[in-house]
């Protein structure tokens, strides 16, 4: 499955193994991803593709805040 920006991310390996996540970024072999707490939008986790599994749906990132990440994160 291709990743794209605004779809919601969990991390498979790492310290932080278990925490989801909303993509806000994609590079060729990245993901940057946020969760509006300690990952913000001025701060990304920079994360390679292959320790990150796609769950549920994308979300319209477009004029985002850290508040409506959590948001996000919260509901689903």
């Amino acid at each position: 499955m291709e990743m794209k920006k605004g779809m919601l991310a969990v991390s498979k390996a790492g310290h932080d193994a278990g925490e989801r996540y909303v993509i806000a970024a994609v590079d060729n072999n990245y993901v940057y991803l946020v969760d509006g707490r300690i990952r913000t939008l001025d701060k990304p986790k920079k994360k390679k593709k292959k320790h990150i599994q796609i769950i549920g749906r994308t979300y319209d990132l477009e004029g985002a805040t850290d508040v409506k990440i959590k948001r996000i994160l919260k509901e689903d």
